[in-house]
């Protein structure tokens, strides 16, 4: 198998999830963007950083590259395609996804450890966990607070499309839980397909032993195995 790590001017996660996926036994090579996807990928990951500087919005500009036309004909094709962080922004800027994502409530950049609940257990990003798992992932973003209309967030709740919300340890969805302010939690969502999905934490910094972060992430990952 062979995903797509695709690489826009100012990524810097790339290679970590080219590394994390080979860690898996998962053949995974970066795509510049104005390269275009390969013929026929097994999956696609859009990678965190900051593309084009975050300039406008975190990621506006990429989403309004050729490649993202790709990329969602893929999506519409059945391919696996996930976004994370700036990918997330990316994903959810182009329409893969419902919902935006935006400053942080604390007006900061934010790199620490948070922990989610898994919402669902029934689809490619999840099947590794149980529903109401918690794992253990880290954050690195200035705007990851998720954001969303009141009757958006109604049906993206009544559609079951809620992949991970921020919690405690005990799996309590709470306030002081909430790093960023996310409406209801949100952590990660899943687009009209459940073989995509956007999530702000990083997956793939909690997939290799050796980093010393534990390996809650690599079960996301392992979709593409």
């Amino acid at each position: 198998m062979t995903v797509a790590v695709v690489q826009f001017g100012g990524s810097n996660c790339d290679r970590d999830a080219v590394r994390a996926l080979d860690h898996l036994g998962v053949d995974a090579e970066r795509v510049w963007h104005e390269d275009g996807l390969p013929t026929d990928p097994d999956g696609i990951v859009l990678p965190g950083g900051f593309s084009y500087g975050d300039y406008l919005r975190a990621g506006a500009m990429a989403a309004r590259a050729p490649i993202m036309e790709e990329v969602r004909d893929a999506a519409d094709d059945g391919v696996p395609v996930i976004g994370i962080c700036n990918g997330a922004q990316i994903g959810s800027e182009s329409g893969l996804t419902p919902g935006a994502f935006t400053t942080n409530a604390s007006a900061r950049f934010q790199c620490e450890p948070v922990r989610l609940r898994v919402e669902r257990a029934d689809t490619p990003w999840t099947a590794a966990y149980d529903e109401g798992d918690v794992i253990e992932v880290p954050i690195a973003h200035g705007e990851g607070r998720f954001e969303i209309s009141e009757a958006a967030h109604v049906d993206l709740v009544a559609d079951d499309r809620v992949l991970f919300r921020y919690c405690d340890a005990d799996g309590n969805v709470t306030d002081a839980a909430n790093p960023n302010g996310s409406t209801d939690n949100v952590a990660g969502v899943l687009g009209e397909r459940e073989t995509v999905a956007v999530l702000m934490p990083h997956p793939e910094r909690a997939t290799l032993p050796d980093l010393g972060r534990g390996t809650d992430g690599a079960g996301i990952l392992r979709a593409f195995a």
